[in-house]
């Protein structure tokens, strides 16, 4: 394995344009998601087909990741990454004229499809491209990204919604992340350890994942973006309707506001990042575990103060984890990195399809006691695999000791 060097100019360039690459694509996926009760009163939908607008979008994106990330060792990843960034805005500034529920949706699918040749791609560039003493922090800024793109796709949406209408809002967010994706293709440099092929073995491209799923350590960590991933967008998904509705009934602009919040996201996804690379991976992870658990209990008092500290706790712990678990499928990857960081978000997205859209029947049945014992149930099963991934990492070192 080659050992990586990078100046510290280079590394907060490469940095710098991963940021943006990552704040781009979570601006244009979770921009519909403060629309839902929009969606719901214009076009006569329900909550849970509401939404869809998201579910399809990260369900898109989980399934099409599994062909980027071979094409992405074809092609070359920054390739990959720009040309996602350049279509995903296009499809949103077409998704801004959609004159039906049905078109949206089918927009939504095209927007889940493109957006699949970054995150994937950029887990495995940034594991491949970093020295490993700043991997946790290399992770942690792409992460950030991340949360600051989406907190600022849902404000904006939700205020220029509230001022305009959701048809300017999508229109603006689309033509903002174009605007990034050219940005992201003049910072980011050509990686260094890409090696292209003549022709692509569509075997070659999926014999990886069979092996990467019969790593148990690697299970683990799928699992948990599955359900913790599912977990934190029900919370986010339906805390717009519980606050438009009796006592609170605050407007959608005040509503949109919650999403600042994703501000201890990226506060959480810097700090816990270089907090793993001190004191080990594991801590952190428990401790996001157990701030999320606390976090979304303290949701079920009334008071308004309470339930905004406590998704703001729920958030702390939820890129706590997440930026343990995916920083971990890397160094657990046996080769083709990639390929292992495309199956995380396979289990990541499809986590978020399907429990944010099952979180709509608990919320249509149970109102927010619903939402929060339905969560809960989620993060338990966290914890659970939280255990087998310590005692596969206890069984692993003992038997290297004999």
């Amino acid at each position: 394995m080659a050992i990586i060097h990078i100046e510290k100019q280079t590394f907060w360039k490469m940095s710098s344009a991963m940021f943006l690459g990552g704040f781009a694509i979570f601006l244009l996926l979770y921009t519909t998601q403060p629309l839902f009760p929009i969606f719901s009163e214009q076009f006569g939908v329900s909550p849970a087909l509401a939404s869809l607008s998201l579910s399809v979008s990260t369900g898109a994106l989980a399934i099409v990741m599994l062909a980027t990330a071979g094409m992405s060792e074809q092609f070359g990843k920054k390739q990959m990454m720009t040309l996602s960034l350049m279509l995903s805005s296009f499809f949103t500034i077409c998704s801004a004229f959609s004159p039906s529920f049905g078109i949206l949706i089918f927009l939504r699918v095209l927007l889940g499809i493109s957006i699949a040749g970054l995150p994937a791609i950029a887990m495995a560039y940034i594991a491949e491209e970093f020295p490993p003493r700043m991997l946790g922090l290399a992770m942690g800024l792409y992460l950030a990204g991340n949360t600051i793109g989406g907190m600022t796709g849902r404000i904006l949406t939700g205020v220029i919604a509230d001022f305009f209408d959701w048809n300017v809002a999508l229109l603006f967010v689309g033509g903002l992340s174009f605007l990034c994706g050219i940005v992201f293709w003049k910072l980011l440099p050509k990686q260094k350890y890409h090696q292209s092929r003549i022709r692509m073995n569509i075997r070659e491209m999926f014999h990886p994942l069979i092996d990467h799923l019969q790593n148990a350590r690697l299970l683990c960590l799928y699992g948990l973006a599955f359900l913790l991933m599912g977990g934190f967008v029900t919370l986010y998904n339906y805390i717009s309707y519980e606050l438009l509705g009796e006592p609170y009934r605050l407007s959608h602009s005040a509503v949109s506001w919650i999403f600042l919040l994703y501000v201890m996201g990226t506060i959480s996804s810097a700090v816990m990042g270089r907090l793993a690379d001190r004191i080990g991976r594991m801590p952190v992870l428990i401790i996001g575990l157990c701030l999320m658990l606390v976090g979304v209990l303290l949701t079920l008092f009334p008071q308004l103060w309470i339930k905004i500290a406590a998704i703001a706790l729920f958030t702390y712990g939820f890129f706590s984890c997440h930026t343990v678990a995916s920083s971990s499928v890397g160094v657990n990857a046996n080769g083709h990195k990639a390929h292992a960081s495309s199956l995380y978000l396979l289990f990541y997205y499809t986590g978020s399809s399907v429990f944010g859209t099952l979180g709509g029947i608990f919320w249509s049945q149970f109102g927010w006691f619903g939402i929060a014992c339905y969560i809960s149930a989620l993060i338990a099963g966290g914890f659970l695999l939280a255990l087998c991934l310590q005692l596969l990492r206890m069984k692993a070192k003992k038997r290297s000791e004999t």
